[in-house]
């Protein structure tokens, strides 16, 4: 009997101390990956105001508060260069396979395109992963969301507004608002081009009406 019950308590210690750990591991492990975003986010608007290799990890955040501000219009947040009066937002919508997650950039007219960070996604390597990489998302650079002539989605998506368009490599020369879609990721691009312009007009409605 003596020896069951020193058994039983041996299990309910070891249990506890594992799950001890266990709850640390994961305290530690949220607090980093929270870290690493928030660098992330603050790294890429920074690149993106031309102060690429001026901070470090360690000041990055004295440094972006110095240069960035932080405005938040109707819960959308926006981070508008102060020498520059560049303005990004965070943007997030479903691709293929999971969430695409990114930071665009425009000039102080909030149309012209300074630049696209994908921040994460999950489509496929080498086709709709494309969308993430460096050569792809240069396009895009000094592209313009056209606020003048814009066109709709087809139904039942016709509420959203085509700001700007993600067609066809079609070896046509593209309007000041298209790019090119990526090769063999239709979907990709599709969901894509919906997720920029939805985001960029939930944030222009609130940029609008500040």
């Amino acid at each position: 009997m003596n020896q069951n019950i020193k058994m039983i308590l041996f299990v309910l210690v070891l249990g506890l101390f594992t799950s001890g750990i266990l709850v640390g591991m994961d305290a530690l492990t949220r607090d980093r990956i929270e870290a690493n975003k928030n660098f992330d986010n603050q790294s890429t608007v920074l690149i993106a105001n031309g102060y690429a290799n001026q901070f470090t990890a360690a000041n990055i955040n004295t440094f972006f508060n110095e240069k960035i501000e932080t405005v938040v219009l109707d819960g959308y947040t926006f981070y508008v260069g102060k020498d520059t009066n560049r303005i990004s937002f965070r943007f997030i919508g479903g691709g293929v396979w999971g969430d695409i997650i990114g930071i665009i950039t425009f000039e102080s007219d909030f149309v012209t395109i300074v630049s696209i960070t994908i921040l994460q996604q999950e489509e496929t390597p080498g086709l709709g992963g494309v969308v993430a990489e460096a050569p792809y998302l240069a396009q895009f650079v000094g592209k313009t969301f056209d606020q003048a002539s814009i066109k709709r989605y087809p139904a039942p998506n016709t509420d959203v507004a085509l700001f700007i368009e993600i067609n066809k490599d079609d070896n046509q020369v593209n309007l000041p608002n298209e790019v090119d879609s990526i090769v063999g990721a239709t979907r990709t691009s599709q969901a894509f081009e919906f997720i920029l312009n939805t985001n960029y007009a939930a944030h222009l409605a609130a940029w609008n009406a500040r």
